[in-house]
């Protein structure tokens, strides 16, 4: 009597516990498809997003940051929808959350401004791979834009490190987008020279350089200075030939000027009277 007692008491409890194990069961496995089916419904979207982004020729860095961060918010909307589902509360948990990335944001707030930095530079492409700019007090050649910091090149070859946030709040000259350029090279002369030989002298030297562009064609300026007279040969060319061009005709002025016996950074003039 005692052993079927116990038996039809475990009994009644299953009966009792049975409703509420097949609710949750059936709670459980809706769940689990919606999480299935939302997942493969979000890669769906991602890989069509991408596709997208490919044909508005968005830059590839941009799209792959894009797309992680849409499929991050897609997933995690999911998954705190599915967690309601199987009747755990979310709303404390989204708090939490809000909580914890308004903290973060506050801490990482100079980050994050050089991450939107190189979102804006990314998207509206001010510069690309390649190209020699100067901002923020540094010059160079671009060799990557990342999402924090953009790397450039200089004259040294040295890499300099230059903050997303520092490029997208500052003035930005991209040498790169011109078909030409101007150079120059400028020394110091006497002023018992001849200026006049000196101009035809200069021109001489780079009027049959390829290189150097005929319309607008080169030029020599002459500024006067307490001591010399500053002599300065400009030039037109192609951004690439800037460099190489300025560091040869550096070389070549001083060469043909001392020939024909100009006084290079010296003075035949009397010091002013204190």
């Amino acid at each position: 009597m005692v052993m079927e007692h116990q038996v039809n008491s475990l009994w009644s409890q299953l009966n009792a516990w049975l409703p509420t194990v097949l609710g949750y069961t059936g709670q459980v496995i809706l769940a689990l498809i919606v999480l299935l089916v939302g997942w493969k419904i979000i890669n769906m979207v991602i890989r069509a997003m991408g596709r997208m982004m490919a044909a508005s020729h968005i830059e590839p860095t941009l799209q792959g940051f894009l797309l992680s961060v849409a499929g991050l918010l897609m997933k995690a909307l999911l998954l705190i929808s599915v967690a309601s589902m199987v009747g755990i509360a979310t709303t404390s948990f989204v708090a939490v959350l809000g909580a914890a990335g308004l903290a973060v944001g506050m801490a990482l707030q100079g980050s994050l401004a050089n991450f939107a930095g190189g979102v804006l530079i990314l998207l509206f492409r001010p510069f690309k791979v390649g190209d020699s700019i100067v901002a923020g007090g540094s010059a160079g050649t671009v060799e990557s834009i990342e999402m924090f910091r953009t790397v450039l090149r200089d004259t040294k070859n040295d890499l300099i490190y230059v903050p997303n946030g520092t490029l997208s709040n500052n003035i930005v000259v991209n040498s790169s987008q011109s078909d030409r350029l101007q150079a120059s090279v400028t020394l110091l002369i006497d002023y018992n020279d001849d200026i006049d030989k000196a101009r035809a002298l200069l021109l001489g030297a780079v009027g049959n350089d390829e290189l150097v562009l005929k319309n607008p064609g080169p030029s020599v300026g002459f500024l006067p200075q307490p001591a010399n007279i500053a002599v300065t040969l400009s030039f037109w060319c192609a951004p690439g030939n800037v460099t190489p061009l300025t560091g040869k005709y550096s070389e070549t002025a001083i060469q043909v000027l001392k020939q024909n016996g100009y006084r290079l950074g010296t003075t035949t003039r009397a010091a002013p009277a204190n």
